[in-house]
């Protein structure tokens, strides 16, 4: 018996070597196994538990027939897709034509957005436009909270599914594991057909919680489509709060969210699509969920054929495609710069990559302005994104901390010409492992409008200390953020 704890000594040790040879033969990014293997190292017992259940590659499994996919997208975005006098802008021809090889992300033109900044407007138009849907409704969503915004959106599915109205909902689990499931129940007994995406449960809980569906996207008949950062919680009307000290204290919530209507719709439709294949492993392809564009201001007195040049790339990107797309366009857009590039996270924590594209950008004397959450509601990663945040100030990038609340926007605006707005963050997660998506929008209005919404986020907002001082932190400040910003690649 008294061997026993040299004997337990050595299979741990075994287990722990094992498990570093293993992620270093995954050949992932250098920072990220350096990452995997400081946490096994330094953290015993802990380490390997959080390598468990969340570190686990399980890239290489193929979780969506390519083949299927390949239909799929052919079926539905060729064959029901005419476009007459598309004309790509030249500056950005070749960032258009990687997404269309890489991604299989259509250019669409005919386009009406509007763009949402709050969660009342965004929410009265997602239940006006659930009301009058006549056909399908498809929604993925990361969160779905049972609380009173997310019964008022399940009720308005439920009724619509009683007349008739195909509707379909995808909602992450782990995203939604505070959610009781007597809530989905509720709708899938009521004629709504709904799946969780990935559900995590053991022995199959380490190698799929790691990799999560984080869209946010909506589509109404074909012809009317939601996406952006904003998830259905009440927190987005009402904010978020909790008791501290007997007093109730919070932040309100900022978000963007863009509706749709015109030939992208085509875009969002096969992205969820393709969501659903990988879910309920049903392929939809049928021509009436690819409508002919025509445009409506919802109460029936004005409608009709869209046609303009608003210009439209839905580009998703997930840990099973071949290259992580949304982050090569912000590294594409960030190197042709000309003049701006105005960015807003809730979370930096960006790859070396798109580190070095913002360093160039800034230093070859493009405005290069980043916009992150004074306070965010991630005390770690706010930690471990300091140190990005005073290197970047440092050359050049003027970083804005925005102030009136939380700030959840996602978006990128450029040379008054090109914006994106979606789902994903500037961090390891959206870019590696989460199944995301944006609307890339080649148009000089589109751009204007992006602008002003950042512009009036500024405006709210703090710059960050001169880079100058930034050194001036407590030695013990510096030194903690340095040792979080080793953890950057896995949180």
């Amino acid at each position: 018996m008294i061997y026993v704890h040299w004997l337990i000594l050595t299979v741990y040790v075994l287990i722990i070597f094992g498990t570093m040879l293993t992620v270093l033969m995954d050949n992932r990014q250098p920072a990220k196994t350096m990452a995997w293997m400081l946490v096994l190292v330094f953290l015993p017992v802990v380490g390997i538990i959080l390598y468990f259940f969340f570190g686990q590659n399980t890239r290489k499994e193929h979780l969506i027939s390519q083949n299927s996919l390949d239909m799929l997208t052919k079926r539905s975005m060729s064959e029901f897709t005419e476009q007459r006098d598309l004309q790509i802008p030249d500056d950005y021809r070749t960032l258009v034509n990687l997404f269309v090889s890489q991604n299989l992300a259509l250019p669409f033109k005919d386009n009406k957005v509007d763009i949402l900044t709050n969660g009342y407007d965004f929410f009265h138009l997602l239940l006006r436009d659930i009301a009058q849907a006549r056909e399908h409704i498809h929604l993925v969503t990361y969160i779905f909270n049972d609380d009173a915004l997310g019964n008022m959106v399940a009720d308005a599915l439920i009724d619509k599914a009683r007349q008739g109205v195909e509707v379909r909902v995808i909602y992450d689990d782990v995203g939604c594991w505070n959610v009781n499931g007597d809530f989905f129940e509720r709708m899938r007994d009521s004629g709504v057909e709904v799946h969780a995406f990935m559900p995590v449960k053991f022995p199959a809980f380490t190698s799929k919680v790691n990799y999560r569906n984080h869209r946010k996207m909506c589509v109404i008949d074909g012809r009317i489509g939601y996406i952006g950062g904003m998830n259905i919680a009440t927190r987005y009307v009402k904010g978020k709060w909790k008791k501290v000290g007997g007093e109730t204290v919070g932040q309100s919530w900022r978000d963007t969210h863009l509706r749709i209507q015109g030939g992208a719709v085509y875009g969002i439709q096969r992205a969820f699509l393709v969501d659903w294949y990988f879910v309920d492993r049903t392929l939809i392809s049928s021509r009436r969920y690819y409508p002919e564009a025509i445009w409506s201001d919802g109460s029936g007195a004005a409608s009709g054929l869209l046609r303009n040049n608003c210009i439209i790339q839905i580009v998703t990107s997930s840990p099973v495609a071949p290259s992580p797309d949304i982050m090569q366009g912000y590294v594409r857009i960030l190197s042709q710069a000309k003049s701006y590039v105005y960015m807003e996270t809730p979370y930096f924590l960006p790859t070396e990559t798109v580190l070095f594209a913002m360093r160039m950008a800034a230093e070859s004397g493009v405005d290069v302005r980043l916009m992150i959450p004074k306070t965010t509601d991630a005390k770690l990663v706010e930690w471990a994104s300091r140190p990005y945040v005073h290197e970047i100030a440092k050359v050049g990038v003027t970083v804005c901390l925005y102030s009136a609340g939380f700030n959840h926007s996602k978006l990128l605006v450029c040379d008054d010409s090109l914006c994106t707005c979606g789902s994903s963050n500037i961090d390891f997660r959206s870019f590696e492992n989460n199944f995301e998506g944006n609307a890339f929008i080649y148009d000089r209005q589109l751009a204007m409008r992006m602008k002003a919404v950042f512009l009036e986020d500024q405006a709210q907002s703090v710059l960050l200390a001169d880079a100058e001082t930034l050194s001036k932190r407590p030695f013990v400040s510096r030194l903690w953020e340095s040792v979080t910003r080793l953890l950057a690649p896995l949180l």
